[in-house]
């Protein structure tokens, strides 16, 4: 059979049994057109690619552009594990320690001291929450938070914060040259997060998942492969390009793709945007958020096909020496760190959750993985020796569409008794 070095993205690859092949297709056909108008999913099993396959059309009213296995899709949040990735490679090698304060790396971060506390913002209205009895009047040290923290989202941030107003006006569309410079977006952004209140305190263990803390978190690596002498600037796409992408030879795991050369109908869109964007984002980074400060940030923005994804879960399963991560690191990021309600916590990695997980009921509970918001997810099963990616554009319905969840349970479950 087939290892992932015998085939490249754009190569089908399908070794299961009758059975299980028409299982897994009238799983997706059921949420094909749905749930999601595309879909790609890759399988390894113990070491052999059993599944390299995609589903559906770039533009589904149409119908005049069938999705490939290297058509790329908007990973989201799955862009977090590059991200843990690439700054874990760094951490050993810079002699730094998980509870090494942010502040060492990026100090620009504690100087504003105390930070006030509040509730956040709710991600979908955008409206600030009421704060809590139990903060009002707190005050939080900054230099409290470590890289522990931002790894198991325990640092007290808050879950979400309104960053792309503060980074600058909406971007042009991808195939437009955008008049604000990606660094200098990210630059307002950054000066945003450095003086946004907490929501909670550093190291309380109680799991907030918080795209702000990977996005510092990405800023520290791209600041410490800088002073390794692997950059000339302070460059988070460089840091994982240097890092992840190009020792695991991953070509198609890109930050906006269109500026890389890749062709639109080449890209699933995602969802319309009538209020901020004003376009159906397609080629473009569907979190505004990471859109806003340039399409390039640690918990979201990354694009690529399904077989560069469970690529990275490959490597992480093998611990291939070719990331520079002890395997005693590895071993650790992929152990519980942190519990709130069944919400478990690796060093980056979502462990896989006591109820209701999105890897099913079949896969063990030392699996781990990361979902992303636009509909991918990335799922791997130490005892089962099991990688799985599976990518869709859920949100091209708009972002309430329900059913992901259910797919998701759906498709794992079959291919963990494969």
């Amino acid at each position: 059979m087939p290892t992932l070095n015998d085939i490249a993205p754009s190569q089908p690859i399908n070794q299961l049994s009758p059975a299980a092949q028409a299982e897994i297709e009238r799983i997706v056909q059921a949420s094909l057109g749905d749930v999601f108008p595309a879909a790609a999913l890759t399988v390894i099993k113990n070491g052999d690619v059993l599944l390299n396959a995609a589903w559906g059309w770039i533009d589904p009213d149409e119908k005049n552009q069938a999705v490939k296995t290297d058509t790329l899709f908007d990973l989201a949040s799955v862009t977090k594990l590059f991200t843990t990735t690439a700054f874990l490679s760094l951490l050993e090698e810079r002699e730094l320690t998980l509870d090494t304060p942010l502040v060492e790396v990026v100090p620009e971060f504690g100087a504003s001291s105390p930070r006030e506390m509040d509730g956040g913002q709710d991600p979908h209205s955008k409206i600030q929450l009421p704060m809590p009895e139990a903060v009002r009047g707190k005050l939080v040290d900054p230099a409290r938070v470590t890289f522990r923290h931002l790894l198991t989202h325990t640092s007290g941030l808050a879950p979400w914060r309104d960053v792309f107003n503060a980074a600058g006006p909406a971007p042009l569309p991808p195939d437009d040259h955008d008049p604000l410079p990606r660094r200098e977006r990210w630059q307002n952004g950054l000066r945003a997060i450095f003086e946004y209140p907490f929501v909670g305190e550093p190291g309380d263990s109680i799991v907030r998942y918080s795209d702000l803390g990977l996005m510092l978190l990405g800023e520290a690596a791209a600041r410490l492969n800088m002073a390794t002498g692997g950059a000339a600037e302070i460059d988070l796409k460089r840091t994982i390009q240097a890092r992840v992408t190009a020792p695991l030879k991953l070509e198609t795991v890109v930050f906006n793709p269109m500026w890389s050369g890749f062709d639109r109908n080449a890209i699933v869109p995602t969802e319309n945007d009538p209020t901020w964007r004003k376009r159906r984002v397609w080629g473009e980074v569907h979190d505004e958020n990471a859109c806003g400060v340039g399409g390039v940030a640690g918990h979201a923005g990354l694009f690529s096909a399904a077989r560069d994804v469970a690529a990275l879960g490959q490597a992480w399963l093998e611990k291939n020496p070719t990331l520079k991560i002890s395997p005693q690191l590895m071993d650790d990021a992929k152990h519980e760190h942190a519990n709130t309600d069944g919400t478990r916590r690796g060093l980056g990695w979502m462990l896989k959750a006591e109820v209701d997980s999105s890897a099913g009921d079949f896969f063990s509970m030392s699996s781990y993985g990361h979902t992303g918001f636009t509909g991918t997810s990335l799922w791997i099963d130490p005892e089962k020796n099991l990688v799985v990616a599976c990518l869709t554009n859920r949100v091209y319905p708009g972002r309430e569409k329900e059913g992901i969840h259910e797919f998701r349970r759906a498709i794992h479950d079959r291919i963990a008794n494969l």
